[in-house]
């Protein structure tokens, strides 16, 4: 990844570890991240197994005072968030400071909504996990231990998805207006192209 101003990433069919550990190292260089959709990362193994799995880290508490930590986040930008802090230094100051570098979201809020969106092919898991095997959906796991906000964040996210929809099929009809004027008025323009043409702007 080359360096940029910020780096926005679609985190949809991302695997987690995989996409944690190429943000961990982006951050760390001083490279800006903003993640969204974090609900739609997946994450290898059965979701019956992943869960069993989560169900044992939040028995993990401070016998004394559970108050005390450790802190349990149950939405998904958080937990892709831990993930990520986990392969940083993040008590020292260099790694707090890159951790101030990324931002985590679940669907896409209104500034990123009209950006460019990437994806990192080296954490796809179309190419990335064996056709056949299993995988489960973070915003399932998050949901099914406590998570409240899934159905929110559906209704926000197809409302979105309506007005792109509508600007997407608005941009194509002007395309094929600005076409169509293109080739009717492509014969009173060609004297004026080949002028053009002889000043090197053909």
């Amino acid at each position: 990844m080359g360096f940029e101003k910020v780096i926005l990433i679609d985190a949809k069919g991302h695997l987690m570890g995989r996409l944690a550990s190429i943000v961990a190292k982006s951050i760390l260089t001083g490279q800006r991240m903003v993640v969204v959709r974090c609900e739609d990362i997946n994450i290898s193994g059965s979701f019956y197994r992943n869960k069993l799995k989560y169900l044992k880290y939040l028995r993990k508490r401070c016998a004394t005072k559970p108050s005390r930590g450790p802190f349990h986040f149950r939405a998904p930008s958080r937990v892709f968030f831990k993930a990520v802090r986990g392969m940083i230094p993040h008590k020292t100051k260099r790694g707090m400071e890159a951790l101030n570098r990324l931002k985590v979201f679940e669907g896409i809020p209104a500034p990123y909504d009209k950006q460019k969106r990437m994806v990192v092919p080296a954490a796809l898991r179309v190419l990335k996990l064996r056709p056949g095997r299993r995988f489960c959906v973070l915003g399932r796991l998050s949901h099914e231990v406590g998570w409240k906000y899934q159905d929110i964040v559906k209704t926000l996210e197809e409302k979105r998805k309506a007005k792109a929809k509508v600007y997407w099929d608005n941009k194509r009809r002007l395309e094929k207006l600005h076409q169509q004027a293109e080739k009717q008025e492509a014969e009173k323009l060609e004297p004026l192209d080949a002028v053009l043409g002889l000043y090197g702007h053909a």
